[in-house]
């Protein structure tokens, strides 16, 4: 019985230190918490410090408050101007100004100078949206840039219209938007509006490219006006990679139209 007694008694001092432990310790914390955070601040749930709370920011060690002008919000970054104009509203000289979503268009929260967009069939023409004027055998483009339609195949925009493309003799449509839309078929040139042979000399070929003269001489062989003539290979030297000239072989090195040793 007396075993009894002496147990409780001795947890119940027990508790009565912890409890005055605890008091003290929840006194020191807040205490701490008191001086270390500043007004306007809150402590973080991790990692130990303090952030500025939602429409304050951080300056000169105190947390102080961000001026948001009207029709603004305070987006609680740490950079920029801590604000942000409310949606139909844009930033202007530090202030938030209406959006003024002309008529034929609609707000675009992505376009920060303008706001607003053009609807389809429709483009920005000095603070407006003006109607896309599509010309026969023509269609709306998904871009409204420039003239804002393209043509169908096998015409092309000439003036604000689509006309057909006049494809000559010897040539094939391309159906590009830039050039004349028409490509001449390979073994004939463009020229004033036509197709013309390439003339290829003895000793040459057809190229693949269009440009130029149209034609190469074959490996030996070196243009000389509209003529292939043949490579003449002086004493220690060989044809080079491109088959149309020549380079010393080593050790000589090339000296006038030879090769010698320096």
């Amino acid at each position: 019985m007396i075993k009894i007694r002496l147990k409780s008694t001795m947890f119940l001092w027990v508790q009565i230190i912890f409890v005055f432990y605890a008091g003290i310790s929840s006194h020191a914390f807040a205490n701490y918490s008191a001086t270390e955070i500043p007004e306007n601040a809150r402590a973080r749930n991790y990692g130990g410090g303090w952030d500025c709370i939602q429409g304050f920011r951080l300056i000169d060690g105190a947390c102080k408050e961000i001026k948001v002008p009207s029709n603004a919000y305070a987006n609680n970054a740490s950079y920029g101007s801590g604000w942000t104009c409310n949606r139909g509203y844009r930033e202007v000289n530090g202030d938030c100004v209406l959006v003024e979503v002309p008529l034929n268009a609609y707000l675009d929260d992505s376009l920060y100078r303008s706001g607003w967009k053009c609807n389809r069939g429709y483009q920005q023409s000095k603070g407006s949206c003006v109607a896309i004027k599509v010309p026969a055998n023509g269609y709306l483009s998904e871009f409204p840039h420039e003239s804002g339609f393209k043509c169908n195949r096998g015409y092309r925009a000439v003036n604000g219209d689509c006309v057909r493309i006049q494809i000559p003799v010897n040539a094939y449509p391309n159906y590009s938007p830039y050039g004349l839309g028409w490509d001449c078929l390979r073994g004939y040139q463009q020229s004033k509006g036509s197709c013309v042979a390439i003339k290829v000399p003895a000793n040459g070929y057809l190229s693949d490219s269009s440009y130029e003269s149209g034609w190469r001489c074959n490996r030996g062989y070196q243009k000389s006006n509209a003529t292939c003539i043949a490579v003449k290979v002086p004493k220690n030297a060989h044809l080079d990679s491109t088959g149309n000239s020549w380079i010393c072989n080593k050790p000589y090195r090339k000296n006038r139209d030879g090769c010698g040793i320096h």
